[in-house]
């Protein structure tokens, strides 16, 4: 039973931190989604832009909070289908 775990999906968890956003704009304004983020100072209350829906448009969303160091077995979502924080929004 131990050989056959091996090299089964035990061998194949990640870490990865997760960003908890609310849309701000677009059809879907006020929805909740997860996103991987790879932007370490990333805090809750930055706006930020996400891909949205099956065009991955750029869309400014609001930080509600971001959990750091989540393995591959306690994602909020399914890490093979997230995607991930594109930026931090700037205004110019």
């Amino acid at each position: 039973m131990i050989h056959s775990l091996a090299g089964g999906d035990l061998g194949k968890i990640k870490v990865n931190d997760f960003a908890k956003v609310e849309l701000l704009e677009g059809l879907s304004k006020g929805g909740i989604f997860w996103y991987i983020t790879k932007i370490e100072k990333l805090k809750a209350g930055d706006v930020v832009l996400v891909p949205f829906g099956k065009a991955n448009a750029l869309t400014k969303a609001k930080v509600l909070r971001v959990d750091r160091g989540v393995s591959s077995q306690a994602s909020p979502i399914p890490t093979h289908h997230a995607k991930e924080v594109y930026c931090i929004f700037k205004e110019v």
